[in-house]
C-alpha cells in the first residue's frame, strides 16, 4: 500500500515560524524532498529522513517539475510518510496543483499544510500593514516570474484601477517590465514601495523606497525577495523600525 505525501509549507526560513503540523510531519518523514529556498535550520527537523535536493534557481532548472512529480509517486510507493517541502506556502505561486495532479492521477493520498507566505513574512518583519482600514482593504498578490518563452501575464491597468496594496512575488529579474508597466497604466510614481530580501534569513534586506526609484535598487536586491506597492508603506514611517532601510 502506498505511503502518505504531504504538501507542506515551510515559511519563509525561520524554523520558529513552522507550523506545529509541519514540525510534526517532518519528524515522522521517511523522506524530504525540497526547494532551493528552505533553510538549513527547518531541514534539522528531519531527523531521520532521507533528503533528495530538487530545488530551481532562475535560469538553473536543476530539476524539473515534471521529475519533481515523478520522485513524489515513486518515493510514496516505497515509503510511509513523504514530505514535499517548499519555501514559504505551498498555495501560493508554489506550483502545487501540478504535484496535486500527478498524485491523483497515481491514487496516492495526500495532505497540504500550509505555511507563512513572504507577503506576510516581510510584511510582519517591517512593520507593514497588508490592510488598513485608513488605507485599503484590498490585497493583489501578482508573480512576476514568467513561463518559459512566454510574455508576463500581469493585468497592469486592472490592478491600478483597483488600488490597494499589491505584492510582487519573484519579480527581480522583471523588474524594470513590471515597474514601467505599473506606470503606463497610471499609477503615481511617488506611491511607497517595501522591498525585501532573504526574509528570516541571515541575509535578509528591507528597503523602503517608491515606485519610480525602484530600478535604483536593481543591484542591492536578489532573489528571493518580494515588493509590497501601495499606501500601507507609509505605515512604517510612523513606527520607523531600524531594520527598514530608507531610500527616500
Amino acid at each position: 500500500m502506498p505511503g502518505k505525501v504531504y504538501l507542506v509549507g515551510a515559511g519563509p526560513g525561520d524554523p520558529e515560524l513552522l507550523t506545529m503540523k509541519a514540525l510534526k510531519v517532518l519528524k515522522e518523514a521517511d523522506v524530504v524532498l525540497y526547494d532551493n529556498l528552505v533553510s538549513e535550520e527547518v531541514l534539522e527537523y528531519a531527523e531521520s529522513a532521507k533528503l533528495i535536493y530538487v530545488g530551481k534557481k532562475m535560469g538553473h532548472h536543476f530539476c524539473p517539475q515534471e521529475r519533481i512529480n515523478q520522485l513524489l509517486v515513486e518515493n510514496a510507493q516505497k515509503y510511509r510518510v513523504v514530505v514535499r517541502l517548499k519555501g514559504g506556502d505551498p498555495l501560493i505561486f508554489g506550483r502545487i496543483a501540478e504535484e496535486m495532479e500527478a498524485l491523483e492521477e497515481a491514487g496516492i493520498d495526500y495532505e497540504i499544510i500550509p505555511g507563512v507566505t513572504a507577503a506576510s513574512a516581510a510584511a510582519s518583519v517591517a512593520k507593514v500593514p497588508l490592510t488598513h482600514r485608513d488605507y485599503t482593504s484590498i490585497v493583489s498578490f501578482i508573480s512576476g516570474h514568467r513561463k518559459r518563452n512566454m510574455p508576463l501575464d500581469i493585468p497592469y491597468k486592472h490592478l491600478v484601477e483597483l488600488g490597494g496594496t499589491v505584492v510582487v512575488y519573484m519579480g527581480v529579474s522583471t523588474m524594470k517590465e513590471i515597474v514601467k508597466g505599473l506606470m503606463d497604466a497610471g499609477l503615481d510614481g511617488n506611491t511607497p514601495v517595501l522591498v525585501a530580501k532573504s526574509v528570516g534569513l541571515k541575509d535578509q534586506l528591507i528597503i523602503r523606497s517608491t515606485v519610480s526609484d525602484m530600478l535604483s535598487l536593481k543591484d542591492k536586491i536578489t532573489p528571493p525577495a518580494v515588493w509590497i506597492v501601495g499606501k500601507v508603506v507609509e505605515f512604517t514611517k510612523k513606527i520607523g523600525d531600524p531594520r527598514v532601510l530608507d531610500q527616500l
